[in-house]
């Protein structure tokens, strides 16, 4: 019988919390993050298409962001200011993380295997799709920060500063759009969101 872990590797996600160096009032795992990243990268991606003239697969996009996180469940969150605190750390983890890609795949069967290669082993041609889930990563980030800033957690006040920049750096105008129009409800308790 062929040892076909993945899926059941897949269901760990829940089990790796991030910002394990921040104090949060509520925990948030990779799995509950991914959804939110596939489910903002397939709104940027469509934002893409339908104001700025783009031609991109949304659904792809979404698909990359539901898979991105998952070598966390063999490396762990590596904390930002770890990971990127030099060089010569970001190039260590980057190996690191493609080693945890290869066993992920491995844990498929051979036939299923090229359908899954490209959420672990990004390829030119799908580049900007990558640099939409970046960019609702980033925002899935933010979003964290509001929510901890709107439970009165001043921890997450220099993330959320550092995070908006961060998305405003990527020079993608559909991430920006989605900010603009879907970031301030999140600031708004359930209520005022039904009003």
């Amino acid at each position: 019988m062929e040892k076909n872990h993945f899926f059941a590797m897949h269901s760990r996600m829940k089990y790796i919390n991030r910002w394990s160096l921040m104090r949060n009032t509520q925990s948030e795992n990779i799995s509950e993050h991914s959804n939110d990243v596939a489910a903002i990268a397939h709104a940027i991606a469509v934002i893409k298409n339908v104001r700025f003239g783009g031609n991109v697969n949304a659904e792809r996009a979404a698909l990359f962001g539901l898979y991105h996180d998952m070598p966390e469940i063999i490396t762990g969150d590596m904390p930002t200011p770890v990971k990127y605190h030099s060089s010569a750390m970001r190039n260590e983890f980057q190996q690191v993380e493609s080693l945890a890609c290869e066993k992920l795949l491995s844990m498929l069967p051979e036939d299923m295997k090229p359908y899954y290669e490209d959420c672990f082993f990004p390829k030119e041609k799908d580049e900007y799709l990558w640099k939409i889930v970046k960019a609702a990563d980033k925002i899935s980030a933010l979003i964290k920060c509001i929510e901890e800033q709107n439970a009165g957690n001043r921890e997450f006040d220099a993330a959320f500063a550092s995070t908006k920049e961060a998305v405003k750096k990527l020079y993608l105008p559909e991430a920006d759009a989605f900010i603009d129009d879907f970031i301030p409800s999140f600031f708004l308790s359930l209520d005022e969101q039904n009003q």
